[in-house]
């Protein structure tokens, strides 16, 4: 067994580790029991019923946070001419448009949080597969960043407010990001409602029996707080 600090035992005092508690009861107790010295991120941990070595039981998908993550996104676009002018007017931090570009990322710089791509640019983005694949920078059609230049202003501003990958791990878990811990308790309740209402929709045609089996949240360093799945699963999406 781990050994915890003082704080952390402090703030674990706080939970009932027997109980699922309500989605908002929850998502306070978290911020309650937040100890550390800065903005804690909150996460969602879901146990997932599904087995992650089937091809028709996988869950990859995106979900725009209402209330973003509290974070600043640094995004880079693979785009050339006139979609590496419509990325720069959108905002993009970095765009990698040129040989140099691929070869620093290569070398292994990834100062970045999100990469986006053009369909025309994928064969030079492609080559970068073991350096942005592993951190999951990796541009992808079905999360929606290999989108035509047109479309890239749009993808910069949701990646911008708050627009977060999910993904099954190996262990058939979902670790996701809704916030920080100095949001107000709705804010948090909004993101997390964003965030059940996409996985619901992202279920697999092979899924059999019991979909989401567990839920915790928790903040960086904090606690686990087990939620009510069920009650998770019946959260009012924000309009």
């Amino acid at each position: 067994m781990p050994k915890h600090g003082k704080k952390y035992l402090s703030a674990a005092e706080k939970v009932d580790r027997q109980k699922y508690y309500e989605p908002r009861q929850a998502l306070a107790l978290v911020k309650e029991t937040a100890y550390a010295n800065f903005d804690s991120t909150v996460e969602v941990h879901l146990r997932m019923g599904l087995d992650p070595r089937q091809a028709d039981q996988q869950v990859r998908d995106v979900v725009v946070l209402p209330h973003g993550l509290g974070k600043t996104v640094r995004i880079l676009v693979f785009a050339q001419a006139e979609g590496a002018a419509l990325a720069q007017q959108a905002g993009a931090d970095y765009i990698a448009d040129t040989d140099e570009w691929i070869n620093k990322i290569q070398a292994g710089w990834t100062e970045f949080d999100v990469a986006i791509a053009t369909p025309d640019m994928m064969g030079k983005a492609g080559r970068l597969g073991r350096v942005l694949g592993p951190r999951g920078l990796m541009p992808n059609p079905k999360t929606g960043t290999v989108v035509p230049a047109e479309d890239l202003p749009r993808v910069i501003n949701e990646a911008k407010a708050g627009r977060v990958e999910f993904r099954l791990d190996k262990t058939a878990n979902l670790h996701v990001a809704i916030g920080k811990v100095s949001f107000d308790a709705d804010k948090l309740y909004d993101n997390m409602a964003a965030l059940m209402d996409a996985v619901k929709k992202a279920k697999p045609s092979g899924a059999k029996g019991t979909y989401i089996r567990r839920i915790t949240v928790t903040s960086t360093m904090g606690p686990g707080i087990k939620v009510d799945a069920n009650l998770a699963q019946a959260m009012e999406v924000k309009e």
